[in-house]
C-alpha cells in the first residue's frame, strides 16, 4: 500500500480536521480517507487543499462545506481548495480508515490487480464484512454509490458493499 507523500499539514489544524467525515461513509474522516492534501494557516486563515476522491463525486462539495463549518465553529476563516493532481487513490486511505470500512460493513479496496480480478473474474478474494468467508461474488459493479461494487456472501447471504479501488 503507498501512502500519500505529499501531505503538508499543520499539526495544530489535525484535530478539527479530524472532526469532518465523509458524508457518504461517516465512519470515515476526510484524513482517514486521504483526501487532505495540505492544511496551514497564513495571516489568520486557514488553507485547506483537498483531492477529490473521483471527478464528479458529489460528496465534494458538501466535505468543503463541512470543513469551512468546523473551522468557523473554532472562530477561524477557512478556504478550501480543490487539486487535481496528482489524482486521488484508495492507497490513499489509512489503514484506520480500511478498519472503519471493514467495520462499518464496507469491503475495503483491494490492490490494483486484485480488485481487477475480483469484479471482472470470478475470484473469491473479497471477504463479506459479515461473517469474514471469501466465498463472495460480484452481483453489480456498482454499488450503493459509483465508487463501490455489490458482492453477496455464498456462506452468510448477505450483501455488502465493496470499494472499488481508484
Amino acid at each position: 500500500m503507498t501512502i500519500a507523500t505529499e501531505q503538508n499539514i499543520d499539526q495544530k489544524l489535525i484535530s478539527i480536521l479530524d472532526t469532518v467525515t465523509d458524508p457518504e461513509i461517516p465512519v470515515l474522516t476526510i484524513l482517514d480517507l486521504g483526501v487532505v492534501r495540505e492544511a496551514y494557516e497564513e495571516n489568520g486563515l486557514i488553507n485547506i487543499k483537498i483531492t477529490p476522491t473521483y471527478s464528479g463525486c458529489p460528496a465534494m462539495d458538501m466535505i468543503c462545506d463541512d470543513i469551512i463549518k468546523a473551522f468557523e465553529n473554532k472562530g477561524k476563516l477557512a478556504k478550501v481548495t480543490l487539486i487535481l493532481s496528482p489524482a486521488w487513490t484508495t492507497d490513499w486511505i489509512t489503514p484506520k480508515g480500511r478498519e472503519a470500512l471493514e467495520k462499518y460493513g464496507i469491503a475495503p479496496p483491494l490492490e490494483a490487480s486484485a480488485d481487477k480480478d475480483a469484479l471482472l473474474g470470478d475470484k473469491k478474494i473479497v471477504k463479506c464484512t459479515q461473517c469474514g468467508s471469501i466465498n463472495t461474488k460480484v452481483i453489480s459493479q456498482f454499488g450503493s454509490t459509483p465508487c463501490k461494487a455489490l458482492f453477496q456472501c455464498r456462506d452468510c447471504k448477505e450483501p455488502f458493499d465493496y470499494f472499488k479501488c481508484l
